[in-house]
């Protein structure tokens, strides 16, 4: 189970890194099309915020499964990997499931209400539609729990056998 939950993580992360790349030629078309030619885009600005916090949303779980997000270390190296183990479970089970719940919760309602009112974007006089880029943040909030569960089972095993696995 663990295999196959970290397989997703690392799956999307790898297709949703490519995001960068549209990016990146939104940004550069905007600079040479602003300042090469002084005609300014309608639509730069909405699109590479849209990419940039897509990118980085369901960039989350993939950052969760290599181990990349912030960690107090000073303390936690120290630890047998058998305390590490009882530590990383009970926050997991007492502030990361309870916290990325309410934000699927939250975060569905909102996109929800976006999708119903066909929300658009209101930063400029193109006005995007928003609705998918909020489908973003629910999406995120389930790799998030998935790759939650893995880390949870793997801290268990850490904190029952004394080994990570």
């Amino acid at each position: 189970m663990v295999n196959t939950l970290d397989a997703i993580s690392l799956w999307s992360g790898r297709i949703f890194a490519w995001l960068i790349i549209p990016m990146v030629g939104a940004l550069v078309y905007e600079v040479f099309a602003r300042y090469g030619f002084n005609s300014p885009t309608l639509w730069a600005y909405d699109v590479t915020y849209m990419l940039y916090g897509t990118h980085f949303m369901l960039g989350s779980a993939y950052t969760l499964a290599r181990q990349g997000h912030i960690r107090t270390d000073f303390f936690y190296r120290l630890w047998s990997p058998r305390w590490q183990g009882t530590v990383d479970a009970f926050l997991y089970a007492f502030l990361f499931f309870p916290a990325i719940g309410f934000f699927l919760w939250d975060s569905s309602d909102f996109a929800m209400v976006s999708w119903i009112r066909g929300e658009v974007g209101i930063s400029s006089p193109w006005s995007p539609p928003i609705y998918p880029f909020k489908t973003v943040m629910p999406v995120t909030g389930v790799l998030l729990i998935l790759q939650g569960i893995s880390e949870f089972v793997k801290s268990l095993h850490a904190a029952i056998l004394g080994e990570w696995p």
